[in-house]
């Protein structure tokens, strides 16, 4: 009976010791065990340089260097072939070993950025760097017992970190970092200025493995920005961005009237997350679209995939009607303003004039995107600027890339990212959360216009002191009609396969003309 009731509590033990078990407490011990997490928050870089054998006999360097506050770079040198994925703080970038450079957009670039982050931060203060943590339980590590968690980024980036349950120490690592999948196993760790390191890693990426022998690991010496930076071989000489940016302006604002005669389909996947990085809710929405006065005036046509049904589409189209005739009105309030002489600048407009007062551009280079050549650079805040206006606090939290088509004079991709909070209204009406970001990308459509084809927005706010929340948000545009025909000689018009030009009537409700 005593040796069935052991063997019937052991299972017992097990269970409520996994239970126990919190992803705040196992990085704790985590953090006691490399050095202290007072000691860990002064490493401002961290320097890895070492040599690696592969499966197939072949040798070279490796190289890994960070800095604070999200700055990554990791460089795997095999004869004359150099692989380098980096992050510089705006913009993440790699090196092929045919040795083509370029910036990494979307998931790919974000995932960098995220093992910046993940790299500098050591996870210490996770919940104030908006990451979600979870315990997924127990798992064998090289025949070690180890305890799995989850890292959940803002953008809903997840990375599993495996710590020795006994040590507590490192021992694996599982993300997708550029677009490749990544397993990076440590071991051997030795103590360098009272903070312990790896001196074996295993690196597996895609379908190449490393074995890496560290040879110099060393804490906060001298490592430049230049260091994260495209290589200056790759950069070119900036245009005069005054004159580029108003050229973008005054053919955006000359598109503005055109795109009055399209309507489109957009489609929104909006997922909310919990503290953990959690799904909690995701909705899927399909709205009709026109312009009018510059603004995408929307009807919500599907909810999940379903129409909806005849009362829902009526308080629809009403609302609709009512956002119409409030722009209408606002235009008319605008018009008479001007004629008055009385029209002013918005304080919390953003213009080109407020960005180019606001920030500071870097890394130019010349790159393809989408197949077509642009002219691509960083921005960042510029620190000698004092903003007084609404529009010029946002521009100044703004950090990020923008990639431009030099001959057609259009943005055809940015992203930006808030690189501190933003209060409005002195934070009581909302908080826009440092890390908060988006994308936006426009297209030359049916060889005619310039018109928006994709978004994604990455929302951390907390909105009138209450409870924060993360969402994140995914917009794609397409069918985009013509329905009121004119004549634009600049822009040309769209022909059906009998040479006529189309007309097609747009998506309910009609919009009026404005009075």
């Amino acid at each position: 009976m005593r040796l069935r009731s052991v063997l019937i509590t052991l299972p017992l033990l097990t269970a409520l010791s996994s239970s126990a078990q919190t992803p705040e407490k196992i990085i704790d011990q985590s953090l006691k065990s490399q050095g202290g997490a007072k000691s860990l928050s002064k490493v401002h870089t961290l320097s890895l340089e070492g040599t690696f054998t592969t499966s197939g006999n072949k040798s070279g360097t490796y190289t890994l260097k960070t800095k604070l506050p999200n700055r990554y770079y990791s460089e795997i040198l095999s004869g004359d072939k150099t692989s380098i994925e980096a992050y510089n703080g705006k913009s993440a970038w790699t090196q092929t070993p045919a040795g083509e450079i370029n910036t990494l957009v979307g998931t790919d670039g974000a995932q960098l950025e995220a093992a910046g982050q993940y790299y500098n931060s050591h996870l210490i203060d996770a919940k104030k760097n908006k990451l979600g943590l979870s315990f997924l339980g127990h798992a064998q590590v090289a025949g070690k017992d180890t305890l799995e968690i989850e890292v959940t980024t803002p953008a809903g980036l997840k990375r599993q970190v495996f710590y020795d349950a006994q040590t507590h120490l490192i021992v694996r690592e599982s993300a997708t970092v550029g677009g490749i999948d990544q397993q990076i196993l440590y071991s051997d760790y030795r103590s360098v200025n009272g903070i312990k390191l790896p001196y074996k890693i295993e690196l597996h990426r895609g379908n190449e493995s490393f074995d890496i022998s560290v040879t110099r690991a060393s804490i906060n010496s001298t490592v430049g920005e230049r260091v994260f930076d495209f290589p200056k071989k790759s950069q070119v000489q900036l245009p005069d961005l005054t004159a580029l940016f108003k050229d973008v302006q005054a053919n955006q604002k000359a598109i503005g009237k055109i795109r009055e005669n399209y309507a489109g389909t957009r489609n929104e996947e909006e997922t909310d997350y919990d503290k953990t990085g959690k799904v909690t809710k995701t909705e899927r929405k399909e709205f009709s679209f026109f312009y009018l006065d510059g603004q995408q005036v929307s009807t919500l046509v599907k909810k999940d995939g379903q129409p909806l049904n005849e009362n829902e589409q009526q308080k629809e189209n009403d609302k609709t009607q009512k956002e119409i005739q409030g722009i209408q009105k606002k235009d008319a309030k605008k018009e008479k303003a001007k004629e008055e002489g009385k029209d002013k600048e918005d304080d919390d407009d953003v213009t080109i004039e407020t960005f180019l007062h606001t920030a500071q551009f870097v890394n130019p280079r010349r790159e393809r995107f989408r197949g077509q050549d642009v002219l691509v650079f960083d921005f960042e805040p510029n620190p000698e600027f004092k903003a007084h206006k609404l529009g010029e606090k946002l521009a100044q939290k703004l950090a990020g890339v923008i990639w431009v088509d030099e001959k057609a004079h259009q943005v055809v991709r940015l992203e930006a990212y808030f690189v501190g909070d933003m209060k409005i209204g002195g934070g009581v009406l909302a908080n826009l959360q440092k890390g908060t970001s988006f994308v936006f990308e426009q297209a030359y459509v049916n060889n005619e216009l310039w018109l928006p084809t994709y978004a994604e927005v990455h929302l951390g706010v907390r909105v009138l002191l209450v409870k924060g929340f993360k969402v994140n948000q995914v917009i794609r545009y397409s069918d985009y009609k013509k329905f009121n025909v004119e004549s634009v000689s600049t822009i040309g018009k769209p022909k059906d396969a009998s040479g006529a030009t189309p007309a097609t009537p747009p998506p309910a409700p009609n919009p009026p003309k404005p009075q």
